[in-house]
């Protein structure tokens, strides 16, 4: 059954939802906002059992996460709109174009991964029995500076704190449910399907959603452009949202029908 998640709406144009990863929360695409929100009806949204979406009872799916983000374009009565998505927020909206292709003008795969090899899947997997066996807390600082590099670390370290706080504060059972989506979601079988226009990016420095990844990723989807952003790595989003955003809104400008058509919202 479907969630109804808690979501903000911000600016005005052609509907554009943002979908955040693994314990993080919808404020995490606020300085993309800030970028997009004069050209773009912004839609973020809290993932269920994160920030103020509610908490599920037993476990769910990828496809639990796409139902959630149907539910939520239904009760908003956006017809069609783009979607953009970081790390496991980069695999619902592909999985979401896939069932509703007709809705979805575009997509953007920010820091995610497909196509991973044995050794690839070993990795991401090691890390998740690191986690059941010794616990969020203690792995927080080896995610941590897997997503951060050490200038953005040593510049603001406020940045990074908050981030590590909404791990903390995501339900352990909701944050390991939600690892293991993303651990062991493959798209490569399917991405071939999407027809969508795609614009992947990740940072040349990212470990588990590396560049070499993203270009197979790049290459499966028919529509699509790659852009790898020099010396970052995982939280492109937070680390660098100018860079991101001017990718962004450049994408979106050459995918949105009539430039900057307005957006109807039920309700609003």
């Amino acid at each position: 059954m479907a969630i109804d998640c808690d979501y903000t709406i911000e600016g005005e144009g052609q509907a554009l939802f943002l979908i955040h990863g693994i314990g993080a929360r919808r404020t995490g695409f606020a300085k993309i906002v800030d970028h997009l929100k004069e050209h773009f009806l912004c839609v973020s949204y809290d993932l269920r059992g994160h920030g103020e979406s509610p908490i599920p009872e037993g476990r769910f799916g990828l496809d639990d996460l796409v139902d959630d983000l149907e539910a939520l374009r239904s009760k908003l009565g956006i017809e069609c709109a783009h979607f953009a998505g970081h790390s496991l927020g980069g695999m619902i909206g592909p999985a979401y174009a896939r069932r509703f292709p007709d809705r979805v003008q575009s997509l953007g795969l920010l820091s995610t991964a497909a196509f991973r090899t044995e050794d690839d899947s070993a990795k991401v997997k090691g890390l998740g029995v690191m986690l059941h066996e010794q616990g969020i807390g203690a792995v927080l600082n080896t995610m941590t500076a897997r997503w951060f590099t050490d200038e953005f670390g040593a510049a603001r370290p406020d940045i990074i704190a908050r981030r590590a706080q909404q791990v903390l504060d995501t339900p352990p059972e909701i944050f390991m449910n939600v690892f293991d989506i993303y651990a062991g979601t493959e798209m490569g079988p399917w991405l071939h399907e999407i027809t969508a226009p795609a614009l992947v990016i990740t940072g040349e420095l990212d470990g588990g959603c590396n560049p070499r990844l993203n270009r197979l990723i790049a290459d499966a989807l028919p529509n699509s452009e790659l852009v790898i952003l020099d010396g970052l790595k995982h939280a492109i989003t937070l680390e660098a949202p100018d860079r991101v955003a001017a990718h962004m809104q450049r994408f979106l400008f050459k995918h949105t029908a009539g430039g900057e058509a307005k957006q109807r919202v039920a309700g609003r």
